[in-house]
């Protein structure tokens, strides 16, 4: 029985991610590696579950290991130098099978629609082209790169015109030339490319490990595009499986893409766990904070309602109308996460007193374990400052040793201003508690 309550909340609370993702377009990076591994059958069902959700969706694959494989096969040494791979004369035909296979190997999987599995009724439609042109990448240390080249322009109207018929499309790391020659292209640089002419709403890569910190091990499940840079300053030992989709992320970011996903591609479900719950599963790179403090406007109304009524419910907060709210909405401030009210407080002041009361301080329960409610009360002492507020009043039922904790001191009723003391409902016979601030 648990195990059902568990589907009916993580089902409900995933379907704001449901109507947030709908007629969005994603593009995914997956490695070669990701396409021999043994469960990539499950990743394809999860593409599939996008598409199905009217997610767009547009998939690049990379085909590192199946070139090398076929290069090993003819006993021709793989070259590569700045971890790029030299693509001459004798690498090229290896270059070109392995695009091709790889793309028909990905369009059968997502053909499937056998009964009783994942795929059965999803009638994925894949479409591909020729979509990148491209450019050599010339002669870098003096060495001649030849038939490796860079992403020179993306046909994004092309691609749009596909997506607008709710085809999935699948774009191999090969690019055109408009004079025929084809080019050997970084899967990461041609998702990138491809997702920034899209104007995408998410770039995901698909990665061979999980991003953490060296230091602790810990990881790592946001950055902005100042603290990624300065990652990989600090951290110049990093493998370049890591580090180039760092840094494909973060031109992303500086080019326009909102949110740019890193995802362990070995974990089971980690898009479907990244897109459709709270805290996701991977690392998050973003140009502004993924968590953010804020002042509160009136599309945070439903939010804030939302977070309070729990607690109202439970005798923790007075009850408030959604009137009352909304008049006051400039007093109020707001946790933002990922477009979710997970925090909120506010404060009202009475300049002729120079004080001020702290109210409606409220923290999602699943949010409760990082300091946010600290967070939310010194932003509001800073505020008070700022104002020229000398005593800050709280009246609390529940929470009176928190604030006695965090600086407050038992008042009484009679201490209160005027204009606060005629806030005061007796039946709630809340305590009065008081901090100097100015």
């Amino acid at each position: 029985m648990s195990s059902l309550h568990d589907f009916v909340y993580w089902f409900r609370n995933s379907s704001p991610y449901i109507h947030a993702h709908r007629n969005k377009t994603f593009v995914v990076a997956l490695g070669g590696e990701a396409v021999l591994a043994d469960d990539f059958e499950h990743l394809v069902h999860d593409f599939a579950l996008l598409n199905s959700l009217g997610i767009r969706l547009v998939l690049v694959h990379g085909i590192r290991p199946q070139v090398d494989n076929r290069l090993n096969k003819l006993q021709i040494q793989p070259k590569f130098h700045n971890n790029l791979r030299i693509t001459d004369t004798q690498a090229l035909p290896s270059v070109k099978e392995a695009a091709g296979l790889v793309r028909i190997e990905i369009e059968a999987l997502l053909s499937l629609g056998l009964a009783n599995s994942p795929m059965a009724g999803a009638k994925v439609k894949v479409a591909s082209g020729n979509f990148v042109t491209a450019k050599p990448i010339g002669i870098i240390d003096g060495i001649d790169f030849c038939h490796t080249g860079e992403v020179r322009r993306v046909d994004s109207a092309a691609i749009h015109q596909l997506l607008d018929l709710d085809n999935v499309v699948l774009i191999s790391p090969i690019g055109y030339s408009p004079s025929g020659e084809v080019f050997n292209l970084s899967a990461e640089q041609v998702a990138t490319s491809v997702a920034i002419a899209l104007k995408a709403e998410k770039l995901i890569l698909l990665t061979e490990q999980t991003y953490f910190y060296p230091e602790n091990k810990k990881p790592i499940p946001q950055m902005t595009i100042a603290e990624a840079n300065d990652f990989l300053n600090h951290h110049t030992e990093l493998d370049e499986a890591i580090s180039q989709p760092l840094r494909a992320a973060i031109k992303a970011c500086q080019d326009g893409i909102e949110r740019v996903h890193l995802l362990d591609r070995h974990c089971n479900g980690a898009l479907l766990l990244e897109l459709f719950t709270r805290d996701g599963n991977g690392t998050l790179i973003s140009a502004m904070p993924f968590e953010t403090l804020r002042a509160a406007v009136l599309n945070d109304l439903g939010g804030i309602l939302e977070l309070i009524k729990p607690l109202e419910q439970q005798g923790k907060l007075a009850k408030r109308s959604r009137e009352k709210i909304e008049m006051e909405i400039s007093d109020y401030f707001v946790i933002e996460r990922d477009g979710l009210i997970i925090g909120c407080t506010a404060l009202h002041c009475d300049l002729k007193s120079n004080t001020g009361m702290v109210a409606c301080l409220a923290v999602h329960a699943d949010y409760q374990s990082a300091n946010r409610g600290q967070r939310l009360l010194e932003y509001i002492e800073q505020k008070a400052k700022k104002l020229g507020l000398v005593k800050l009043f709280v009246l609390s039922t529940q929470t009176i040793h928190w604030f006695i904790e965090r600086g407050f001191s038992s008042a009484l009723v009679d201490n209160l201003p005027a204009h606060f003391k005629t806030l005061y409902n007796p039946q709630r016979n809340s305590k009065v508690l008081v901090k100097q601030v100015g």
